[in-house]
């Protein structure tokens, strides 16, 4: 499993984006979805990842005297787990979470900075919700959460289907804790 300052870096992140239900990929077609980020800042990224062990080397072919790698994710190791959280100061999270909406945000940003975007049509969600769970049902949703994710990650492009990045915070919420309502306030139902 990898640490958080591994996995949250804002470009790390991105590339993990990219590659998440993408199949493989080569550095250079990483670099056509991601033009921003440098030549160099993309090599260093992707070798950091690989020798972690997030990215796994797929094919490797000779092109013009180099040799050009294909890349995927190893979703098993794209996780910072329990005890590395457990591990984390708050200023750790602080720092992380704030990469991770970052990154949330600059993926919505360029979704609708395409011409073809259609936020309506295309089923965009976002929203929150509220449930009052005991710890032993918090563990459960979270098993149900990451289970229901997972049955959708092994499907690939084509028959229509279009991915999907799904993003998740679970937050305790200790200034509701004296709250009587039923848990639904600001949960809407899925728009279009």
């Amino acid at each position: 499993m990898a640490t958080a300052n591994l996995l949250l870096h804002p470009v790390r992140m991105r590339i993990l984006q990219t590659l998440v239900g993408a199949g493989e990929l080569t550095t250079a077609q990483l670099r056509d979805r991601l033009p921003d980020v440098s030549p160099a800042s993309m090599y260093r990224h992707v070798a950091t990842l690989t020798q972690a062990g997030i990215l796994e080397v797929v094919h490797e072919r000779r092109v013009r005297g180099t040799v050009e790698r294909s890349y995927r994710v190893r979703q098993d190791e794209a996780l910072v787990d329990a005890d590395a959280r457990a591990a984390m100061t708050k200023d750790d999270h602080r720092q992380a979470v704030t990469v991770f909406t970052g990154a949330l945000m600059d993926g919505f940003d360029r979704y609708l900075s395409r011409d073809d975007a259609d936020p309506p049509r295309e089923g965009v969600l976002y929203r929150q919700g509220a449930v009052w769970v005991t710890p032993e049902e918090f563990t459960e949703l979270v098993a149900e959460l990451e289970e229901l994710v997972a049955r959708r990650t092994g499907h690939s492009a084509g028959d229509g289907r279009i991915r999907h990045i799904i993003s998740l915070a679970l937050v305790p919420d200790k200034a509701g804790e004296g709250d009587a309502g039923d848990g639904t306030e600001g949960f809407e139902p899925s728009a279009p």
